[in-house]
């Protein structure tokens, strides 16, 4: 379907519709986002899950000034409480699909990721950002938390006590300090985030597909539980590759001295 507020295309390379590219795609507002902007956020995600090309995604802003400057908050001036709350519950929705997304993510960030902008960047799997990249949960300035999982997010990023300190203050910290505190992957110069981003997704469909996407589901689970618990949950993903055709394809591969063919399957 068309969007109004996003983007979605195909990543030139690899050609077969593996890498998909999702816009925040209303720059004329620092692509902030309205309830219109989750609705199709919501629909996206289902539209990538159902698609078997799809290997990979990176999400990014359109233009050059912002990621995401966050919630839109003209649109919400005035609101009442209950239309807030029903909004919300749609923002947790689409959040949390792209946290439980079945395959990898990757935020590509240039320039502003406020409030929602940030928070939606710390739901994927990994952030590449440019050296314009400015990060901020500025809630508490405007009288309420971060709601889109940041909290926690930002915490298990970054640290709980340095995660404290910008959360209670809503301060601004750039890309350089981003990955210095473990947030971002990956700076790359301004207007470079997009083709970094690419450039990784392309490593990650070369891998066997089903590798990854249990890889995935056991890091991201494994990390909410204790080392047992975790590990228990590897060696269960682990069994069901070792009767994979494509465990048998890679050690093919690896012996002839060829390139895997992956089935995933």
């Amino acid at each position: 379907m068309p969007y109004e507020t996003l983007i979605l295309e195909t990543a030139d390379s690899p050609s077969d519709g593996a890498v998909r590219v999702l816009y925040l795609n209303r720059p004329k507002v620092l692509n902030a986002m309205n309830t219109r902007m989750f609705l199709e956020l919501r629909d996206a995600l289902r539209v990538l899950r159902e698609d078997a090309r799809t290997r990979c995604v990176v999400v990014t802003g359109s233009g050059s000034r912002a990621f995401s400057a966050g919630g839109d908050l003209k649109e919400r001036n005035g609101m009442d409480e209950d239309t807030w709350r029903r909004q919300h519950e749609l923002i947790e929705e689409a959040l949390l699909g792209v946290k439980d997304f079945p395959l990898p993510i990757i935020a590509a960030v240039e320039g502003y990721a406020h409030g929602g902008g940030c928070e939606l960047a710390l739901m994927c799997d990994f952030i590449v950002a440019s050296e314009s990249a400015q990060f901020s949960l500025p809630e508490a300035t405007r009288g309420i938390m971060p709601g889109g999982g940041g909290i926690q997010n930002l915490a298990r990023a970054m640290g709980m006590r340095r995660a404290k300190q910008y959360l209670f203050t809503g301060g601004t910290f750039d890309a350089t300090q981003a990955h210095a505190y473990g947030m971002v992957n990956e700076i790359t110069p301004i207007g470079g985030a997009l083709d970094a981003a690419l450039a990784v997704a392309a490593r990650i469909v070369a891998a066997a597909p089903m590798s990854v996407r249990y890889l995935k589901l056991a890091v991201s689970r494994g990390a909410e539980v204790d080392f047992h618990t975790g590990y228990a949950l590897d060696i269960a993903a682990y069994n069901i590759l070792v009767s994979s055709q494509d465990r048998h394809e890679g050690v093919a591969a690896f012996n002839e001295k060829r390139a895997p063919h992956w089935k995933n399957r």
